[in-house]
């Protein structure tokens, strides 16, 4: 990607958020989508919304592997799939939570602690041979605390994907069952729709 100036801009991550209908089968639908059209997943997540029977999954997606309106389209085509959300632009909250196993001993546990401190990270178990951190916070603020524990010796690592929520009013929740155009093609042909280009929202 080239800007204005000239120079090369490295290509970003798409944030993509898919409110889908909560049953079994939904996330290894939006997965096997994924596969089939070479789009590349950085990271997932999913959790209930506020919503009962409604889920809400988190998909940042390779930029240089799908632009995101084909990404937006082609989930929009899965039967579960109620809502589609491009916060790529957005202004967000996003967070990530990771639990690191550390080596530690009594020589060197004071130093893990107070690198805890600096990132403001719990403390949720300790052990003669190990701590273990819990960190809530962006990207940058995990992978740091994460590079910082590495001289110590990681003896486990559990990372979530990223959640994102757009600051203010605005909100990726369902207010009605689906946008009004989206609904119409659905009520006459389902969202299983080959061969027609389905019109899409980045509300």
């Amino acid at each position: 990607m080239t800007s204005r100036n000239g120079k090369v801009q490295p290509v970003q991550n798409h944030t993509v958020v898919a409110i889908v209908e909560d049953k079994p089968g939904v996330l290894m639908r939006v997965a096997s989508l994924f596969r089939r059209r070479g789009f590349n997943i950085e990271s997932l997540t999913v959790g209930p919304t506020e919503s009962p029977g409604l889920s809400r999954i988190t998909i940042v997606v390779d930029g240089e592997s799908a632009p995101v309106e084909q990404v937006e389209k082609q989930l929009y085509k899965l039967i579960d799939v109620v809502k589609v959300s491009d916060l790529s632009h957005e202004d967000t909250v996003a967070r990530e939570l990771a639990m690191i196993k550390v080596r530690a001993n009594n020589v060197n546990r004071h130093e893990i602690i107070e690198i805890a401190n600096i990132f403001r990270a719990d403390i949720v178990d300790v052990a003669t041979n190990s701590i273990i951190l819990q960190v809530v916070g962006d990207a940058d603020k995990i992978d740091g605390i994460i590079k910082m524990c590495e001289p110590y010796g990681i003896r486990e690592l559990s990372r979530t994907g990223r959640m994102s929520m757009v600051r203010g009013p605005k909100t990726t929740t369902v207010h009605e069952p689906e946008p009004e155009s989206i609904a119409r093609v659905h009520a006459t042909q389902g969202r299983r729709v080959e061969g027609v280009e389905l019109p899409f929202s980045s509300d």
